[in-house]
């Protein structure tokens, strides 16, 4: 059994849900100890808390420890079931983490699966529905699986209550994949999402949109969407070119300006846009793992993050062979496996 450190690396919710997701994918049972020691608080908050339960359901595993607060646990799987889930957060933790989850072992099944995850869909802390949707979803495609998801209700922070329904197409393998060059840009769209906010503060991000980015007034749209349970925010700067999609996302927050939101999200955008990188930061974290699993291919990218060394060093715990990262024009790096 593997026993590993919840506290390497980046220290959090990462290293627990990464040897989650593999620990499905190959069978191998784990102990993991000091799980988010560099957190505060530390131990299992209730989103990891479902991340395991959901893990459990899917590998038919015995699960030791599990409980709020908890700073070890034991995870053995069985056996990977496929079909219809339903987990809850019971919060605005968020269920795109917990979808993540199981996806590696879902999409390598023969047959197909069904998820509905409630909690947050639009957290500052994790991937929002949209990138998913936008971003990894048709990546994964590439490779083999098909992901069809579908936002019934967003959640955001402190009311939770967000709906997402994934929907998992599986393949016997994945397919390898080289994403080294961006392309032309062909496409953007600043989308300003405002839940039981004033109208104004989508106007106001996506007036600094228009300014910074310059982009046409046709690309910036405010949506209203009145099925959130309580108020949030999130503007959504998506860029399309010929061999790559980003979506980068500012988030709402209270004693925050509506235009230092969208700064923020602009700054960020702009740094992969100068790199001239098909993969971004975030995307980086989740491709990592697919490439590793498909045994195959390289990419390009922007400086690897705290999240992305601290998935290297998980996956290595549990895989063969391992992923190489060097080097490319300054400050690019490129991510090889095989």
């Amino acid at each position: 059994m593997l026993v590993l450190d919840g506290a390497q690396g980046e220290g959090g919710g990462q290293v627990l849900r990464t040897a989650l997701g593999l620990s499905l994918l190959t069978g191998t049972p784990f102990r993991i100890e000091r799980i988010r020691a560099n957190r505060s608080p530390p131990g299992l908050r209730r989103q990891h808390l479902t991340a395991v339960e959901a893990a459990a359901a899917v590998g038919d595993a015995e699960v030791v420890g599990a409980g709020v607060g908890a700073s070890a646990l034991t995870f053995s799987p069985r056996r990977v079931r496929t079909g219809d889930f339903r987990f809850a957060v019971g919060t605005a933790g968020s269920c795109t983490l917990v979808l993540q989850t199981v996806l590696p072992a879902l999409m390598l099944q023969d047959a197909p699966s069904r998820l509905v995850l409630e909690g947050g869909t639009h957290n500052p802390m994790a991937p929002p529905f949209d990138f998913l949707a936008r971003v990894y979803a048709p990546l994964l495609a590439r490779l083999g699986p098909r992901l069809t998801l579908e936002l019934e209700r967003p959640g955001f922070y402190p009311a939770g209550g967000g709906r997402l329904v994934a929907e998992v197409a599986p393949v016997p393998a994945l397919r390898g994949l080289e994403l080294l060059e961006r392309g032309p840009i062909v496409a953007t769209r600043a989308t300003a999402l405002v839940c039981h906010l004033p109208r104004h503060v989508g106007e106001r991000e996506l007036d600094v949109v228009r300014r910074k980015l310059r982009w046409a007034p046709g690309d910036l749209e405010v949506v209203d969407d009145d099925r959130a349970l309580g108020p949030g925010n999130a503007l959504l700067l998506e860029v399309e070119t010929r061999h790559a999609r980003e979506v980068v996302t500012g988030f709402g927050q209270r004693g925050v300006r509506a235009e230092d939101v969208a700064r923020g999200a602009v700054a960020e955008l702009q740094r992969w846009l100068d790199a001239d990188v098909p993969v971004g930061e975030h995307l980086c974290d989740q491709l990592l793992l697919l490439l590793a699993i498909a045994g195959e291919g390289a990419f390009r990218t922007l400086p690897l993050s705290g999240h992305a060394t601290t998935q290297l060093d998980v996956m290595s715990r549990f895989l063969p062979a391992r992923v190489q990262v060097s080097d490319d024009a300054a400050p690019v790096v490129r991510v090889t496996r095989g």
